[in-house]
């Protein structure tokens, strides 16, 4: 029986993979916010699903808790950072103390809940670690920049921390999904409160979109689930793990659009080095 950790099983993508998880026989630690989230989950599969209690930006409790988690369970064999939420508005709009507050989540939880489960990874020589980024950690839109900025930040740390650990015995997956029938752009949404009207023909156009599909999105998160676990039981799982046609025609088009764009600079770009010095190999 495999192990998972899901971070924030309450609702959404890490509810819809743990009920995954759970009817094909494997157990599950969720992390939940409060005592009802957390008997409500433990009822779905009674000694198979455990929820405990945790805030992931407390970094002292994750290290506690993920610590007690690998004691208790004999070690945890699938970590799957989920926990986070969505920021709507433009740049300028959003007040430092917001910007700060989406990181602490999205970036800095994840790593702490990965720093806290790597000691029992690495002492065991395996474990997979699956980070929940989002198509807007490849390709940035208008409205929730800062939403991608964190999703880039993760994306960034995951490739690096897959090079890492891969000598260890250690796995690492990047979902990135599109949209997808959840609550992130429902009230699992923080809005900026002051909006500028100059942008209301960019980040105010995305916000409407954002609005208007909600609850109408086309991807189904049991798929999405499903998806997950067979990558995640793949023999050669993959780094990136898109979900969704939209999310592989728009990170599609921003990939080509990039190449374009590097190779139409690329004699500038290449220009910039010392006369006497070759190109250099990491």
């Amino acid at each position: 029986m495999t192990h998972w950790v899901i971070t924030g099983v309450s609702t959404g993508f890490g509810r819809a993979l743990a009920e995954a998880v759970l009817a094909k026989g494997d157990s599950v630690t969720g992390t939940v916010r409060n005592d009802n989230a957390k008997q409500e989950f433990e009822r779905l599969k009674p000694g198979s699903a455990t929820a405990v209690l945790l805030d992931v930006t407390d970094a002292a409790a994750v290290h506690r808790v993920i610590k007690d988690i690998a004691s208790v369970s004999g070690g945890i064999d699938v970590l799957v950072n989920n926990a986070g939420y969505g920021f709507e508005g433009a740049i300028e709009e959003a007040t430092l103390d917001q910007v700060r507050h989406q990181f602490e989540v999205n970036v800095f939880g994840a790593v702490s809940v990965i720093q806290a489960a790597l000691p029992d990874m690495r002492r065991r020589k395996s474990g997979h670690i699956v980070n929940i980024t989002s198509m807007g950690g490849l390709a940035a839109f208008p409205g929730v920049g800062i939403y991608n900025g964190s999703k880039y930040a993760l994306e960034g740390i995951s490739q690096a921390l897959a090079k890492e650990v891969q000598p260890l015995g250690i796995k690492v997956t990047i979902v990135e999904p599109g949209s997808f029938r959840t609550d992130w752009a429902g009230r699992s949404m923080v809005h900026v409160e002051t909006k500028i009207a100059d942008y209301e023909a960019t980040a105010g156009t995305f916000r409407k979109s954002l609005a208007q599909r909600n609850g109408k999105q086309a991807g189904d998160p049991r798929k999405a689930a499903e998806a997950i676990i067979a990558a995640v039981e793949a023999e050669q799982p993959p780094l990136h793990l898109l979900l969704g046609p939209d999310a592989l025609r728009l990170v599609g088009e921003k990939l080509g659009a990039l190449q374009s764009e590097i190779l139409k600079w690329a004699p500038l770009s290449g220009s910039t080095n010392f006369d006497d010095v070759g190109i250099p190999r990491y």
